[in-house]
């Protein structure tokens, strides 16, 4: 809450209080509140701004009407489908969000479930579970195929590095192009005319109107057979009890799942023990030293603000990502 005639930042933290390191940085410009969801309502009383620590929170929405002086909203994850509510993108309120900063670790978590399937990493890990020596041929991944859906940032470093690994690369976007990080960019809309040439289909792409259910099951129907399926953009781009079933009868063979539609998974999803199929809990660009990344970028994006300057990663509200001159993204 506006104390003096000073800058008001309110930062949303998580229920278990953590909050961003470095944030002394601009107490000196601004006065800073700091809340969780069951305060922010009181706390976006005359705030101009507020900062998304609890990127996940879905709090803003019951919390708009108190944010009558609010201008600007960072969001601390490269996803803002949770915050995208109609009255914000109707209103004036400039939103930006964490860009670049889980592009490399994202991609080399890619890589890794990528590199796990070609090398049967899982399944060396279930015969030494029980103690079975059997030793059997791996593949390559120099020239495997990879089509990444999504040509935003991160979708371009996976798509980098899987060039670099001697992979052959193509990406499905808003518009069909040639590209230099891809080669070649096909229009999602004609997606499962083209996942048939792919080894790997890699889901990258933030979840828009245009994305939600994307990765239908005619789309998993088209795949090419024995193919893997990685799943890093948001659960809702994939129609999960069609995956399930590809995966039960052909033709995906492997799914690296990383999001899922509800989340935490909820214990009776066949997903957890279907074979070929790996878990993981949204963790695929959290590395150590993210979270300092994170505030690092957002008290540089606060300076930027308080100066008048202009901000980095702001998001079109109408599309839901951020748009940049090397892409079209989804």
């Amino acid at each position: 809450m506006k104390t003096s005639g000073r800058a008001a930042i309110t930062i949303l933290c998580p229920p278990d209080g953590a909050r961003p390191a470095g944030i002394d940085r601009i107490e000196a410009q601004a006065d800073v509140t700091y809340t969780d969801a069951d305060g922010l309502a009181e706390a976006l009383r005359g705030a101009d701004a507020l900062l998304l620590w609890d990127f996940f929170s879905e709090a803003v929405v019951d919390a708009w009407p108190s944010a009558g002086s609010l201008r600007w909203i960072h969001v601390a994850a490269a996803g803002v489908d949770k915050l995208l509510f109609p009255e914000l993108v109707a209103s004036d309120v400039v939103v930006t969000n964490a860009r670049r900063i889980f592009d490399r670790p994202i991609a080399e978590f890619v890589l890794g479930s990528i590199l796990a399937v070609a090398k049967d990493i899982h399944h060396s890990h279930d015969l030494q579970a029980t103690k079975t020596w059997h030793r059997r041929e791996t593949r390559m991944v120099r020239g495997e195929t990879a089509l990444v859906v999504g040509t935003g940032s991160i979708g371009r470093e996976t798509a980098r590095l899987l060039r670099a690994v001697g992979m052959d690369v193509r990406g499905a976007g808003r518009t069909a192009r040639s590209d230099p990080d891809f080669g070649e960019i096909v229009a999602s809309t004609d997606l499962a005319a083209h996942v048939g040439w792919a080894d790997h289909v890699v889901v990258a792409a933030p979840l828009t109107a245009d994305t939600r259910g994307l990765i239908s099951a005619d789309v998993l129907a088209a795949m090419k057979s024995g193919s893997h399926l990685v799943n890093i953009g948001r659960g809702a781009i994939v129609d999960e009890p069609a995956l399930v079933e590809a995966l039960r009868d052909g033709p995906v063979e492997w799914a690296s799942l990383d999001v899922f539609e509800v989340e935490p998974l909820p214990e009776p999803s066949p997903l957890w023990s279907m074979p070929g199929v790996a878990v993981s809990a949204h963790m695929s660009g959290d590395y150590e030293g993210w979270r300092e990344a994170l505030a690092d970028q957002f008290v540089d994006n606060a300076r930027r603000w308080l100066a008048a300057e202009p901000l980095l990663n702001v998001v079109d509200k109408q599309r839901g990502f951020v748009v940049s001159q090397e892409c079209d993204s989804p």
